[in-house]
């Protein structure tokens, strides 16, 4: 059987690992915070052991909140909206970001994004353009979306961490929302998402939304089926997406990724030795990451070794 591409959720995960570590607990000689580092170094060691990849590539957030995106949907991020107009960041994981890309740039791990896209798009563009089978890791439900048995393409869904994977497939999603993956987009865009300020359809919870696709089969349907006075929309219900109307016009397009963003050239076989080994071990001196580097370092030489086993 083919080894995956492992495409990484790398703002997902650096976040996670930030909230994940105490601050105190990871520093360098200077008092610096490196506990973002730290975690998300030993995440990726984690994921590469255990799902053992041919290829692995990180995807960035070259812009979190994109201006076409805010045009459809105002309200789209605005609680994470600081005072400056950038992204709400932690100001002790703002200084660990460039860490993280240099020590991916010296492992020999592509760190992609592009102007005017998220890593969320990044994603997308890798799931639909690489070979199969692709494995994304992300905590990020919108990314459920993904999924395609055919590819295949598995979200390998990490809210409890990269050691609890929830290896999600075609099946799993219907399990878990009621809806194909084909179809997440319009469900997540009636049920409404406070995390990305997605208002979703007044009193539509997750099993209304569920319902509403499984019986027209698309929120096009549905839209055209309320100038319908046969479709037997309860009169409360069809008031409400009356009412919303616009807003379900539109948001679909927010939330669906791009599955075409300019990447360039890259090479995402996984190296079996670091790109810059000195590099490598220049930055786990200065911030104190021997460790989670060897872990790292030890990952890729094990996955590279499995793969020519197994051939």
């Amino acid at each position: 059987m083919a080894r995956a591409l492992l495409a990484v959720d790398t703002p997902n995960l650096y976040f996670r690992a930030f909230h994940g570590i105490p601050t105190s607990a990871a520093t360098a000689d200077d008092g610096s915070p490196v506990n973002a580092v730290r975690g998300f170094v030993d995440m990726l060691a984690t994921l590469i052991r255990t799902r053992a990849p041919d290829r692995m590539v990180c995807a960035l957030d070259t812009d979190w909140r994109p201006a076409w995106r805010v045009e459809l949907l105002p309200s789209y991020k605005t609680h994470r909206v600081a005072a400056d107009g950038d992204e709400e960041v932690p100001d002790e994981l703002v200084p660990q970001v460039p860490i993280i890309l240099d020590l991916l740039a010296a492992v020999g791990i592509p760190a992609l994004g592009a102007p005017g896209y998220e890593a969320d798009d990044v994603l997308g563009t890798l799931a639909t353009a690489q070979p199969g089978p692709v494995e994304v890791v992300s905590g990020d439900r919108d990314l459920f979306q993904l999924v395609d048995d055919g590819a295949p393409v598995r979200l390998l869904y990490c809210a409890r961490g990269v050691a609890n994977l929830e290896v999600s497939d075609e099946a799993a999603v219907r399990a878990r929302f009621g809806v194909p993956a084909s179809a997440y987009v319009d469900f997540a865009v009636l049920r409404g998402d406070p995390s990305d300020g997605l208002p979703g359809v007044n009193g539509v919870g997750d099993k209304t939304a569920a319902r509403l696709i499984d019986r027209y089969g698309s929120l096009a349907a549905l839209l055209a089926a309320l100038d319908d006075p046969q479709a037997g929309f309860a009169p409360g219900l069809r008031a409400k997406l009356v009412a919303a109307r616009d807003y379900l016009a539109l948001a679909p397009r927010v939330v669906r990724v791009v599955r075409d963003v300019p990447l360039g050239a890259f090479d995402p076989r996984l190296p079996d030795v670091p790109g810059d080994a000195d590099r490598v071990l220049a930055l786990a001196r200065k911030w104190n990451l021997a460790g989670p580097c060897q872990r790292l370092v030890d990952a890729m030489s094990q996955a590279r070794a499995a793969e020519g086993a197994a051939g």
